[in-house]
């Protein structure tokens, strides 16, 4: 089947099948290798993106279900060769380590920062309890929300 949509502002068309799941037409056939595909269950949110401006586990999502829609991927944050202040929190506070969930912890960092311009502690760790890392512990991911929080103005991103 041919499906298409919006993938961080461009539109994308390609022939199916129907069972494709959004991540792999995602990376395989949009070429954006930047959403991480995990476990398939929708526990570990490495391949959290934008479906219409709403964070969603794009493991478990259909790629025709996203026909028609708005999908922004990690990718989409950086404009005009800036990065996010989300991006630029992770690197200043080192919220990464191995690197697999940090696409999916960027989507929903952004999002977090979008509908919560100054989220407390405890509603960052809400924000994430869907998404999984592995190596940090969590603290340095949630320093780098707050730093962003605290450098709005550098580039904002609104699906």
């Amino acid at each position: 089947m041919e499906i298409s949509m919006k993938i961080n502002g461009a539109e994308v068309t390609h022939d199916v099948e129907p069972r494709t799941l959004l991540v792999h037409f995602v990376r395989e056939n949009a070429g954006l290798r930047g959403t991480h595909w995990g476990c398939d269950t929708s526990n570990c949110g490495a391949c959290v993106l934008w479906v219409d401006g709403t964070p969603t586990k794009s493991c478990t999502m259909l790629a025709a279900s996203a026909a028609g829609h708005d999908i922004t991927t990690v990718e989409g944050l950086e404009k005009d060769g800036k990065l996010d202040p989300i991006q630029q929190g992770f690197i200043e506070c080192h919220g990464l380590q191995c690197g697999f969930c940090t696409p999916g912890m960027l989507m929903t960092g952004r999002w977090i920062l979008d509908n919560n311009p100054q989220p407390s502690e405890a509603e960052i760790r809400e924000g994430i309890s869907g998404q999984l890392c592995r190596c940090t512990g969590y603290k340095n991911i949630v320093d780098s929300i707050h730093w962003a929080a605290d450098h709005p103005a550098q580039n904002e991103v609104s699906a």
